[in-house]
């Protein structure tokens, strides 16, 4: 497949799939087997399997070192009246992010990082709980970061060839099952679907951030600013200040920051309100379901989204984003996916019950 081809089903599947291609199509039936569809090219870089000491299974250092309940620090946002909303008009329109609109929102304490690998296994310790990968027994991997013999990649999704439905990949196996989470305790859990982060959340005492609250946390007060830093992608100095793709996506990643895949929960800068990549890693499900014309329904005051609907909002972009094809790294940024989706680019952080 030509390069003018792959960039051709790339807005196909913009158009009609999930509204991002650094997201696979929503989880459907159990996929066909690979060779059913035409390769985006060779996947030959299957990684040998590695071996941990710790906890059976995960690959993580010994219980004893890791939480045994919710104690992601917090960052406490105060109650305000922010715009939401993209005011450049960088979004598709299909997004619905160019709605302007005020929003007042009560004080929240948020999580200042996304849940990580080392959080989620002591949820699963404690509950045996399996996530809805491990129960559908396959989930969508990027096709450099497969981890995995050849009679598990079971297929490519339509319209976005990089992305490979592959047997075995969970979040204890992020890349397929010649992968574990040796190294990565500190990373956020990705292979989550937002059931699994619900669960999570009753488990914890916690809930999803709402799509305002998400926005407004995330903008750290920088408001009407693309990201939370300010306007421009690069510092003054020339670094970058988030995990995106570099390169020319999705062949070649030039890894100029650092990370092929995801990144320490705490790399880069904090916002000013002291979360950490609230913008780039990975996408980050909220509590709302997702609808193109939700900044239109005048509820404007804690809003919780749309009564229903298919998708459930995600936002803040990952390490796939790139400016030539998704630039969905901005704080006003949308995307949804199925409730039941899950993916190597996607996790979640929560929010307090109460702000006390």
């Amino acid at each position: 497949m030509s390069a003018a081809e792959q960039e051709q089903q790339g807005e196909q599947g913009e158009q009609g799939g999930c509204g991002c291609g650094c997201q696979p199509p929503s989880r459907g039936p159990q996929p066909v087997q690979l060779g059913a569809l035409p390769p985006l090219e060779p996947v030959e870089a299957f990684q040998a399997p590695v071996t941990a000491q710790g906890i059976p299974g995960h690959g993580l250092p010994p219980f004893a070192t890791l939480r045994v309940a919710h104690s992601i620090e917090q960052s406490v946002v105060p109650a305000q009246t922010f715009q939401m909303g993209d005011p450049f008009r960088d979004g598709k329109p299909a997004d619905g992010e160019h709605y302007l609109h005020d929003v007042t929102l009560d004080a929240f304490a948020i999580d200042a990082t996304s849940v990580t690998n080392a959080d989620f296994a002591a949820f699963v310790d404690a509950t045996g709980y399996r996530t809805e990968a491990e129960t559908f027994e396959f989930s969508a991997v990027f096709h450099l970061a497969v981890a995995a013999p050849q009679n598990d990649l079971l297929s490519r999704a339509p319209g976005t060839p990089w992305w490979i439905g592959v047997r075995g990949a969970d979040w204890q196996h992020p890349g397929g099952s010649l992968s574990d989470l040796d190294g990565l305790a500190d990373h956020p859990v990705v292979h989550v679907s937002w059931n699994d982060a619900m669960a999570y959340c009753r488990w914890a005492g916690r809930r999803l951030p709402t799509e305002a609250e998400w926005e407004c946390a995330a903008r750290g007060g920088a408001h009407g600013q693309r990201f939370p830093w300010g306007n421009e992608l690069m510092s003054e100095h020339g670094a970058w200040q988030c995990n995106i793709w570099q390169g020319s996506f999705p062949r070649h990643n030039t890894l100029e920051d650092g990370w092929l895949t995801t990144a320490p929960v705490r790399s880069f800068t904090p916002n000013a309100y002291g979360l950490w990549q609230s913008v780039g890693n990975v996408w980050e499900w909220c509590s709302d379901w997702f609808g193109a014309e939700a900044y239109l329904s005048g509820e404007n005051r804690n809003p919780q989204g749309p009564p229903r609907g298919g998708a459930r909002v995600l936002r803040g972009g990952s390490f796939l984003c790139h400016d030539s094809y998704c630039n969905r790294y901005r704080s006003a940024a949308r995307s949804s996916n199925t409730a039941d989706s899950s993916m190597s680019n996607a996790g979640f952080r929560t929010v307090a019950l109460t702000a006390g």
